[in-house]
């Protein structure tokens, strides 16, 4: 179904949403707690991500409020410095997103996102449509469930993305959805599509080893690392990017 993409502007913010999901979304869908009252708050997390799960008229949904990490979160927050709406994280999510729907690719569809402005600076959110019965990468790992089999899945899903120009900011195993019938790649934020390149393919790649390694995954040693795993994963990207 294409995207049938509509913004609603209020006083402080807007709302960018597509129709063809939900044909209204009210400025009360980003609070949980109104969720919460009328006992659609599935589950809540805290964190950097602060995500909420949904029932919502649009089906079951995740919500994510945009927070900084790292040392610049103590001062800002979840604050950013205020550039135009086009520029917003949540709008530049959701339209990256809806191009990934379009080229096929297997992520989260979105539902609706917004920015508040305030001064100089603004705040914003993103729901999308939960994927059900999925687990993370980080989790099969630590389960005992990713092998080679996996690793070679793997590989093939960022070959996908990186075939059709698509560079995730993050690339990670939490950001690694695993169903019975399908691996997503989840969480787009700050990324975009460019011109295919070794150089940003690859280190997209290192980010992703980094992860697996520092979630347990070289702990029988880093040579099993690479012929149980890694090698695996490399193959099957190599010849998904190439066909």
């Amino acid at each position: 179904m294409a995207m049938q993409e509509r913004i609603r502007e209020g006083a402080a913010g807007a709302i960018l949403f597509d129709a063809a999901v939900s044909p209204q979304v009210e400025d009360d869908w980003f609070e949980p707690e109104a969720w919460r009252e009328r006992g659609a708050l599935r589950q809540q997390s805290g964190g950097r991500g602060g995500v909420a799960i949904l029932d919502t008229p649009a089906g079951e949904c995740v919500l994510r409020h945009y927070r900084r990490g790292g040392m610049v979160a103590k001062l800002m927050g979840d604050r950013y410095l205020w550039s135009g709406a086009e520029h917003t994280r949540s709008f530049a999510e959701f339209r990256l997103l809806g191009l990934i729907a379009s080229l096929g690719l297997p992520s989260a569809q979105p539902v609706a996102c917004r920015y508040v402005r305030a001064g100089l600076f603004y705040t914003a959110d993103l729901m999308t449509r939960r994927i059900e019965h999925a687990q993370t990468l980080a989790e099969c790992l630590a389960s005992g469930q990713m092998d080679g089999e996996m690793a070679e899945l793997v590989g093939a899903l960022v070959a996908r993305f990186h075939r059709a120009g698509i560079w995730h900011a993050d690339l990670n195993a939490h950001n690694v959805l695993v169903t019975d019938d399908e691996l997503y790649l989840i969480d787009f934020d700050r990324g975009r599509q460019r011109d295919s390149a070794d150089s940003w393919q690859q280190a997209n790649l290192a980010r992703l080893r980094r992860s697996l390694v520092k979630l347990g995954a070289a702990a029988q040693g880093e040579a099993a690392f690479e012929e149980q795993l890694w090698k695996p994963l490399i193959y099957r990207y190599e010849r998904t990017l190439r066909a």
